[in-house]
């Protein structure tokens, strides 16, 4: 793969952990209105169904494929889309959102040596540095320079959750790679997605009952569901699975670790949150860390058939 196409793609990228950033702030004011559960399903129902539309204006759509692959598929949604959410939302309620940031951000961290040592990607002292640079950053940031804030963590049942909540994104990145070999990576995303929603409506409805609530949700409560579901679901799931098939988990995963980065300064930029010396440090490690690990050269992905070459 060309170094200027390699740079265009680590540049795109960038988006997928702005996107996700921002939907910190946002999530946490459409909670005001409605429950967790609630929330995913809206989120991912019109998230996977613009997905679908998205698929079926490329002409990608497969049924052949998809129904070749409905149990992998299943398996997606069930994991990057219901159990995530579920076992996060769920991990909230009883750890506090310090501990489950720690947490999460080793996603991309076991990712890589999955990839590594089991899925044949390339391993060397540059993939180690940049994720232990970017482990440093993210917890620089979020333990807010403070170590007592580390060495004082518990295992909890919200750790054990949030423990679920890694488990279930690990398993779908790692699975993602593997099923796009076969598949159109959009198609993959947007199926997925429709059964994570399916099963995350269904445990709203069950435990939470307040679908009647949506009717009167405020104008604000409305466009910040319309940003999670088009821009930190829709474009940034479809980025993500891109980037996955292109340059491999490890690397796609590794801008993860900006993710809390960003849901700084955009708290930042619009909520006026102060920035610290130690924000600035973090945020140096984590970007350096990133740029190391996305140094190395990639495997070269096997594109399913029906992808198109200029990667678009």
């Amino acid at each position: 793969m060309e170094k200027q196409n390699l740079t265009k793609i680590y540049v795109i990228l960038l988006l997928v952990p702005i996107f996700w950033g921002g939907a910190f702030a946002t999530t946490k004011h459409v909670l005001t209105e409605l429950s967790p559960i609630t929330t995913s399903a809206i989120r991912f129902m019109i998230a996977g169904l613009l997905m679908l539309l998205w698929s079926g204006w490329r002409r990608e759509l497969d049924w052949v494929a998809i129904k070749q692959n409905f149990l992998s598929l299943l398996v997606l949604g069930a994991t990057g889309v219901f159990s995530y959410n579920y076992f996060f939302a769920a991990g909230l309620q009883y750890t506090s959102a310090v501990t489950s940031a720690l947490i999460i951000v080793i996603n991309p961290a076991i990712t890589t040596c999955i990839a590594c040592f089991f899925m044949g990607e390339p391993r060397n002292w540059r993939t180690l540095l940049g994720v232990i640079l970017s482990l440093l950053g993210v917890s620089l940031v979020i333990s807010k320079g403070s170590l007592s804030v580390l060495t004082q963590m518990s295992i909890g049942v919200g750790e054990v959750y949030m423990f679920g909540a890694v488990a279930s994104w690990v398993a779908y990145t790692l699975m993602v790679k593997k099923l796009t070999r076969k598949m159109e990576a959009s198609v993959v995303t947007a199926v997925s997605t429709v059964f994570g929603a399916i099963m995350l409506l269904i445990i709203s409805v069950i435990s939470e009952g307040q679908w009647g609530k949506t009717l009167d949700l405020s104008n604000q409560i409305q466009l910040e569901l319309l940003y999670l579901s088009v821009c930190a679901t829709f474009v940034a799931f479809l980025l993500f699975n891109w980037g996955i098939q292109r340059i491999g988990a490890t690397k796609a995963s590794a801008y993860i670790n900006l993710m809390p980065v960003n849901a700084l300064w955009i708290a930042a930029l619009l909520y006026g949150e102060k920035i610290s010396v130690y924000h600035l440090i973090g945020m140096t490690l984590t970007i350096t860390g990133v740029f190391i690990t996305t140094q190395n050269k990639p495997q070269p992905q096997p594109l399913s058939h029906h992808t198109n070459t200029n990667g678009t």
